[in-house]
């Protein structure tokens, strides 16, 4: 709660005896109170030592109460003290004109002092409520100002590792695959000379998949991180919905042969997708590597387009073991790659790079387990505005 105690008022009336009976009145209420005869020296008191409130007569020689109060309004430091007007003039026209000098309120004399009591402890209170929440707001600027500052700095700070850490996974990267490459050549070149027993081209296939896996993780680690740091710096271009299907299933299809597993996919209507190829086909590529790793050998992954207002689905099915739900929930996170729920091993990086991408270009993908077995997986693709 506000108290009024203490405040300061100035009286401004040419009748000695008007300020007398007002001064010693608001006294008795524990009002600090300064008068003066004229509106000169009221004014000139505001300036020097600014009040919390002023009560203002308007007849008064050399300066009337509707001067002093314009003068008061002209002011920055004065124009928020209330001003409440004491007249003896009582015709609308003398208060409709003190309200527009900047006056809050209007007695009429002769007053009765409750009245001019109860008025002036609400108009104090009211401007101890303005006062508190120009303070507030100041106290919130300072803090939003501080806020964004820091925000300013924190995300600077934040660009200057993301660009460090960007610059050390390429230079990994680069540093990684010199010496992968030396040990996969020597590696292939031992293999090829272990003749062709089964116990050979078994060897032959576990490396070939390792191989292809190490070097997927290295090259999809880039991607993320790139995507994470440098999103925003991938361009957005209308690329036809075949050409990703496409050469996605031409990428996979080596993938599919070393698992016995058939690849199928209808033909794509001929629409235009928004995002860069390169990476939406990497993207349905990762999603069908998926399926093909949960299928069976002999069983056939399916791929389909649907076309739907502003977008495209495409869903890809295959029949095998279900993902358990555990895993499934949170199938597209990328800490979830070591699982080792999962029927088929270590997922890898597909699914949180498809999803990643995906999300990059207004895109989305999810996963859900089919009756008796089997998954579905559907991409929603944003379509290409067409030109009118």
């Amino acid at each position: 709660m506000f108290s009024t105690e203490k405040a300061t008022i100035i009286l401004a009336d040419d009748q000695p005896a008007n300020l007398k009976l007002l001064e010693r009145m608001l006294k008795q209420q524990g009002y600090d109170v300064r008068s003066f005869p004229r509106g000169r020296l009221a004014l000139a008191a505001a300036d020097h030592c600014p009040p919390d409130l002023i009560l203002l007569d308007i007849n008064m020689p050399e300066m009337n109460g509707f001067e002093v109060c314009e003068r008061l309004k002209s002011n920055p430091k004065l124009a928020p003290i209330p001003v409440i007007f004491l007249s003896a003039l009582n015709e609308t026209e003398d208060k409709v004109k003190a309200f527009r000098a900047g006056g809050v309120d209007y007695v009429t004399k002769p007053f009765q002092f409750e009245e001019v009591q109860s008025r002036v402890e609400t108009h104090l209170k009211l401007h101890q409520l303005q006062r508190a929440l120009q303070q507030q707001n100041e106290r919130l600027e300072d803090l939003v100002r501080s806020r964004t500052r820091e925000l300013a700095e924190a995300h600077a700070r934040l660009k200057i590792l993301d660009r460090a850490k960007s610059d050390f996974l390429h230079l990994i990267s680069h540093e990684l695959r010199t010496p992968l490459n030396g040990l996969l050549g020597v590696g292939q070149l031992l293999l090829e000379e272990s003749g062709s027993s089964p116990e050979a081209e078994e060897l032959r296939g576990l490396f070939e998949d390792s191989s292809r896996r190490i070097l997927a993780i290295v090259e999809n680690a880039l991607l993320l991180t790139q995507i994470e740091v440098e999103g925003e710096q991938f361009a957005w271009e209308h690329v036809l919905l075949a050409t990703v299907v496409d050469c996605a299933m031409g990428h996979a299809v080596e993938f599919a042969r070393a698992r016995r597993v058939n690849l199928e996919a209808e033909a794509a209507p001929t629409v235009s997708i928004l995002g860069t190829e390169d990476l939406l086909v990497k993207a349905v590529q990762a999603l069908l590597e998926m399926a093909i790793r949960f299928s069976e050998a002999g069983e056939t992954v399916r791929l389909a387009c649907h076309p739907l207002a502003n977008a495209t689905q495409i869903t890809i099915q295959s029949n095998g073991p279900r993902i358990p739900d555990p895993l499934l929930v949170k199938f597209f996170d990328l800490f979830s790659i070591g699982e080792a729920s999962s029927p088929v091993g270590d997922i890898g990086l597909g699914p949180p790079l498809a999803y990643r991408i995906l999300s990059l270009f207004g895109g989305a993908v999810t996963i859900v387990n089919q009756n008796p077995s089997g998954m579905l997986i559907t991409v929603s693709l944003r379509c290409a505005p067409t030109a009118l």
